[in-house]
């Protein structure tokens, strides 16, 4: 058997011997530790912000570490054992993970397509309970529960239906939590290929593991909200945003004229469809060159964003990583002569993608990020407002690149094995900054691809979904476990992108939608027009009614988004989250809260005009009716086609607009909810970063039965013109 050497302790880190590896296990804070090789020691994570370590008394004692009320046991074979309180939270098991190589490859020679078959450099095991439930790993697909299944982390850009059986999609973010009689998380710091198995092949068996690189882990005591403060500490959160970004997006593959998004910003105003953002995508470039405009499908890009402008709309731009090989394009002759792209055997690597054959920055490099985000200013000098980053997994139209192609860091050669999963989050960092830089103003990033961190730069929606039901019903667990996993604004294309959609499916999608942070309505090429008004007026009306219920509701969307900043709390959440001792909430999945007061129980089955909710405990108020029922319950309730199951928590208070003037807001009306209660609003000018000196208000909002009282106990920013408080019982 294998044994371990010693355990010698050092400042707060123990440091361990096993198997002529040298390893670490540091307490970071009583709810923190990192468990990991030695060389992880001087590791440049692209995840973690910065050192969030703190003085915490910790003591060794034979084979135990003991801290704060944890203790962790290292047994024999570095097997775990993790304790809180003295009672077992998790524990390592010798690795047994199942993964037949050579009859997965006689499968595929017939076929079919079956597990991953890569070897891995290493795999941690633990005991899979039977009352355990797993939740997070990003943006995957299923349901909110990842108990059963195994996933594969490898950015991945997949057009066909996504279903259950997929195992990557766009993004990686290696971080999940296991929540059982006592809860855990592990957020694993590897950017390589990796596996996550929640009991698929071993129903007690949980695994984990990466084909390379290092083992490097941190493990999280505590509660799901307490781990999601702890991780997004440290890999960073979500700044606020423009609030006119909480606005109604139209997208479309694509608008590729300029009379054609005139008249699509003409049809909103026609059919009363607040519409804040047009989202361009490559037709409006010269030849699909990035940062340049096409002179003859956009002649006057520059007048036309200032007519869409004076009438409220402004416009974001795509940017795909690739850049055609031209010599006399400045992008290409630039990056050539500075060094800014990828190599093989030291030779610009090319691959072909939109603009034909194409070369790809080095993002790992920061002086290939500086120039990146410099050139946004082509774009933002304009008056483009956000930059929408695409095929940034990074794709090509021959599949993933090869792993041997080469990217230059600060300090090192990387390899595209490496890089891979970080590519896209590398490119919304250099795109964030840029746009800061050139416009002082908070930027607006959307990114495909991301990894563990992208946060910090950039809004993600869930990639190419399709207009089918199974797809909008997945949307509800998707933005759920994008926001356990640290990523508060997100949203799926309402509608579906790819396949054609239908009257029925796309107002229930925008009954989703709009309760989304990123609310974007996304069609492809090809497929059946998805603006509201190509149906029929009764779908454009119904359409507004809900985008207008958007509009009203954003002062408590940009509440949830600032109390993110405080805490690392999503906006969408999973009733588990807020219920985490109600066994209903764990495998709950056409529900969601929107922060702590609106609970939203959508309809996602064709044909369905009544459904059946579950109310936690407490009491609910429906939102269009005003009834009262009582929580802790299963009650059915109507939903037409123009409606959506809402409720409001008792004793709450949501403050809300009266127009949809959300970038200049002069009305708040705060709607109490019971008899009495207590809300925090806050007020910025929404557009910069002066709020970080202090140029904010804060309200503190209280009723008791008819009674409301405000008090502004923070005042650094011009008042509303009017405040108002209704009663609603």
């Amino acid at each position: 058997m294998n044994k371990l050497i010693n355990l010698e302790l050092k400042d707060n880190i123990v440091y361990l011997n096993y198997e002529k590896r040298k390893y670490f296990i540091k307490v970071i804070n009583e709810d923190l530790v990192q468990i990991a090789q030695i060389e992880a020691i001087n590791y440049k994570s692209y995840a973690v912000e910065k050192d969030i370590s703190v003085d915490v008394d910790v003591k060794v004692e034979n084979n135990c570490i003991l801290f704060s009320n944890k203790k962790i046991i290292v047994n024999d074979d570095f097997l775990l054992e993790m304790y809180e309180d003295d009672v077992l939270v998790s524990k390592d098991k010798t690795n047994d993970f199942c993964n037949d190589r050579e009859q997965n490859e006689l499968l595929e020679l017939e076929g079919h397509k079956v597990s991953d078959n890569d070897h891995y450099k290493f795999m941690v095991s633990k005991v899979l309970n039977d009352n355990d439930f797993v939740y997070g790993l990003g943006d995957k697909t299923g349901f909110l529960n990842k108990r059963c299944y195994e996933y594969i982390n490898w950015n991945s850009d997949l057009p066909d239906p996504q279903v259950d059986s997929f195992k990557s999609l766009y993004k990686s973010i290696p971080f999940f939590i296991v929540k059982g009689n006592k809860t855990y998380g592990i957020f694993l710091d590897n950017t390589y290929k990796s596996v996550f198995n929640f009991g698929q092949f071993k129903s007690d068996s949980l695994y984990f593991g990466s084909t390379d690189g290092l083992l490097n882990y941190y493990y999280f005591f505590g509660e799901i909200r307490g781990i999601i403060n702890n991780y997004t500490l440290l890999t960073g959160r979500y700044s606020l945003p423009q609030r006119r970004f909480l606005g109604y997006h139209q997208c479309r593959w694509s608008y590729a004229t300029k009379d054609e998004v005139l008249a699509l910003a003409e049809n909103c105003k026609k059919y009363n469809i607040p519409l804040e953002f047009i989202h361009l995508d490559i037709d409006y470039m010269e030849r699909y060159k990035v940062f340049t405009t096409s002179d003859e499908r956009f002649p006057n890009i520059e007048q036309m964003i200032e007519e869409l402008k004076a009438k409220g709309i402004k416009i974001i731009c795509i940017i795909d990583p690739g850049v055609k090989a031209e010599e006399g394009y400045f992008v290409y002759d630039e990056g050539i002569e500075d060094g800014h792209f990828a190599t093989v055997n030291g030779e610009v690597y090319h691959n072909a993608v939109w603009p034909g054959d194409s070369v790809f920055p080095q993002f790992t490099l920061s002086k290939t990020r500086k120039w990146w985000g410099g050139l946004t200013k082509k774009l933002t000098d304009l008056g483009v407002c956000g930059i929408w980053n695409d095929m940034n997994e990074p794709a090509s139209f021959n599949g993933p690149l090869p792993l041997d192609v080469e990217f230059k860091s600060d300090d090192r050669l990387m390899y595209h094995k490496e890089v891979h999963n970080i590519y896209g989050h590398l490119m919304a960092e250099a795109t964030y900054k840029g746009i800061k830089e050139n416009t002082g103003l908070r930027p607006f990033v959307i990114t495909r691809a991301c990894y563990a961190g992208s946060q910090r730069y950039t809004t993600a929606w869930t990639g190419d979904n399709h207009s089918i039901w199974a797809h909008l019903e997945m949307a509800i667990p998707q933005i759920a476990n994008l926001g356990l996993s640290g990523m508060p604004f997100v949203g799926t294309d309402i509608g579906g992108f790819g396949s054609d959609t239908t009257k029925e499916l796309l107002l229930r999608w925008v009954q989703v939608g709009i309760f989304s942070p990123l609310c974007r309505n996304h069609s492809a090429a090809g497929t059946r027009r998805q603006e509201p008004w190509t149906f029929d007026d009764e779908t454009a009306k119904i359409y507004s009614k809900f985008v207008h219920l958007r509009y009203k509701l954003v002062p408590y969307l940009y509440d949830l988004l600032v109390e993110h900043t405080k805490t690392g709390l999503p906006v969408n959440r999973p009733l588990v989250l807020n219920y985490h001792n109600d066994e209903n909430t764990f495998n709950l999945n056409d529900e969601f809260m929107l922060g702590d007061n609106i609970l939203v129980a959508p309809i996602v089955k064709i044909g369905q005009t009544r459904r059946m909710v579950y109310l936690p405990e407490g009491k609910w108020v429906h939102y269009d009716s005003h009834s009262v029922y009582e929580g802790s319950q299963y009650i059915i309730v109507e939903a037409k086609l123009d409606e959506c199951p809402i409720f409001v928590k008792y004793n709450s208070i949501i403050p809300t607009y009266t127009n949809t003037n959300i970038e200049n807001p002069e009305e708040v009306v705060f709607e109490c909810y019971g008899d009495c209660g207590q809300y925090l609003h806050y007020q910025d000018n929404g557009l910069d970063f002066n709020y970080e000196d202090g140029e904010y208000n804060l309200y503190k909002v209280s009723f008791n039965n008819d009674n409301a009282n405000i008090e502004l106990v923070h005042n650094g920013y011009q008042q509303y013109k009017s405040i108002k408080t209704k009663v609603i019982k």
